[in-house]
């Protein structure tokens, strides 16, 4: 068993390590995550290599920068539970108190989009509703980035 799992990560790792959808997917990642770092540059030199479909790339981002944010989420698990009802705090935990599950869907903006999923994990808000909330956040910013790109606006 153990010997499959390896030659299917190998696999992967080697389609991978010949593309640029790697690097793509883990700097989404990586931006994501309360370590700094610009995703948006990622996916217009990707674009601009023009070998692969758009479709496929904004995919590949959305769903690097959604696991980075639900990485986020599952470290505010981790910390002790706070209830909803505290007044004073950081601005993430404001917004969620006051508008809910609807504030993840911002979690794609600087500053304010990684605690938003900290938050939400701390605040223990359901899993489900977060997780779709950051994917059609992080998922219009990136088709907007290529639209962009593309002279479309």
């Amino acid at each position: 068993m153990l010997e499959a799992f390896n030659a299917g990560f190998e696999t992967l790792a080697l389609w991978f390590s010949d593309s640029a959808h790697w690097v793509l997917f883990m700097t989404g990642f990586l931006s994501a995550t309360l370590l700094p770092g610009g995703s948006e540059a990622g996916l217009i030199a990707t674009l601009s290599l023009e070998q692969y479909s758009v479709l496929t790339l904004i995919t590949v981002a959305t769903l690097g920068n959604t696991l980075g944010g639900l990485t986020n989420y599952g470290i505010g698990l981790w910390l002790p539970n706070r209830t909803q009802s505290e007044k004073h705090g950081h601005k993430a935990i404001q917004w969620l108190s006051k508008y809910g599950h609807w504030s993840l869907f911002f979690s794609w903006l600087p500053i304010i989009g990684d605690p938003l999923c900290l938050a939400a994990g701390w605040l223990r808000m359901r899993f489900l509703p977060c997780l779709c909330l950051v994917f059609i956040g992080k998922a219009l910013r990136y088709s907007l980035l290529a639209a962009i790109y593309f002279g479309f606006f």
